[in-house]
């Protein structure tokens, strides 16, 4: 078994991106045409989605796909799980092109866990290959219409040690960086970890230990919210946990239950106390505005939401006359009317508890029948816009001609 290489060198393509032939690279360059000196630079917007398994990253990724293309911003979707095939969204790129899972548990005798590493390893190995590909998936992008760069998802692996202390991922982002995207990290934790403060905790410390070792735009996210009211009631209202609030009441309820590890547990909240870092959005996933509102935090988080429209980098030319890529233009409008104030349409912490779990049932119920009214409501329009086509088609005249006398 061999696995495919983009090097041409020997060792299984293991081999640094740094000493790649130099005359390979600027043939690839030419070919793809995005890195030439008189090609604007390309910086495509992005976010890495990581948690642990089961978290709903790929779910979250398919989201995004389909909200994006509702609103008529191009995305592609970029799979570098190796183990996550077929996906549920249409991956542009996936890491199954140049290794999979179970060639490399087989190849080496690793297990799931040791296989999975393997596999980003050769990913870093291997940058050229994913440079390449998404040279290629951005420049068809670009050239499908309207010359924007498109939004790219990257869907990872639920390995948690991947994004706190191994050095693969980081280094795959940092060459993303270099080559031009503008990255946040969207790092879902299962919303039922607040249902249990044990769990919460371990939550908090390891999305600390998240944000400093990626070192991008972060932003933190309780997923499957609309699934939590299903584990039990909750110690504190829910913007205690978003908001990372006094954690001494939180280690007060361990002290309780846990007395031996009291502590150890005092003594982590002080540590995610003291860094202040730590804040959770959160997510369910099928709620529109639930996914609006997280699509406006990573667009703030990364600076899109101040990016200029198509109006206003044409009416502003660059300095050799030629219209200014939308990236390049100032948007000084949104840039001073939102760079301080609140998301618009924001929803409040506690219309959010109130939704999803303190009165849930209560507003599905309500919520599907808001949809049946609505289904009718499409149904009889439908209906009545056959009605008036036929009624125009008996109307109709017969053809012109010369009538007999």
């Amino acid at each position: 078994m061999q696995f495919r290489s983009w090097s041409t060198e020997e060792d299984e393509g293991r081999i640094p991106a740094s000493k790649q032939n130099q005359a390979e690279r600027s043939f690839l360059i030419t070919t793809t045409g995005l890195f030439e000196p008189n090609h604007r630079s390309i910086m495509p917007f992005g976010e890495i989605v990581i948690g642990s398994p089961g978290s709903g990253k790929s779910t979250y990724a398919y989201g995004k796909f389909q909200l994006l293309s509702a609103l008529n911003r191009k995305c592609i979707v970029v799979n570098l799980d190796p183990a996550n095939d077929p996906t549920p969204y249409p991956s542009a790129i996936s890491l199954s092109e140049l290794i999979t899972l179970k060639d490399a548990m087989e190849e080496f005798g690793l297990g799931p866990n040791g296989g999975m590493l393997y596999c980003v390893e050769y990913l870093e190995a291997n940058y050229d290959w994913l440079e390449a590909r998404l040279n290629e998936e951005i420049k068809k992008a670009r050239d499908g219409g309207g010359g924007d760069d498109p939004w790219v998802v990257f869907d990872l692996p639920g390995q948690v040690e991947l994004s706190t202390n191994h050095d693969s991922l980081k280094c795959i982002v940092d060459k993303l960086g270099k080559s031009g995207f503008r990255l946040a990290a969207v790092h879902l934790c299962d919303a039922h970890y607040i249902t249990d403060a044990s769990k919460y905790v371990s939550v908090l410390l390891l999305s600390l230990r998240t944000m400093l070792h990626l070192g991008l735009p972060h932003i933190n996210v309780l997923s499957k919210l609309d699934l939590v009211s299903n584990y039990g009631e909750l110690d504190f209202n829910l913007d205690f946990y978003t908001e990372v609030q006094d954690l001494s009441y939180i280690s007060n309820v361990l002290k309780e239950s846990h007395p031996r590890f009291g502590a150890l547990t005092m003594a982590i909240c002080d540590l995610v106390e003291d860094f202040g870092l730590v804040g959770f959005e959160t997510l369910a996933v099928e709620d529109k505005q639930s996914m609006v509102h997280l699509m406006r935090v990573v667009d703030r988080a990364l600076g899109y939401a101040f990016v200029a429209s198509d109006k206003t980098a044409s009416a502003e030319p660059g300095d050799d006359g030629q219209k200014k890529d939308r990236s390049e233009a100032p948007n000084t409008n949104a840039l001073f009317s939102s760079a301080l104030s609140a998301i618009p349409n924001t929803p409040q912490v506690r219309d959010i508890q109130e939704r999803w779990i303190d009165h849930k049932d209560a507003y599905d119920e309500w919520e599907e029948g808001e949809w049946r009214r609505e289904g009718v409501a499409v149904a009889q329009a439908k209906a009545r816009e056959k009605a008036a086509e036929a009624e125009a088609s008996k109307q109709k005249k017969p053809g012109g001609g010369i009538r007999k006398r």
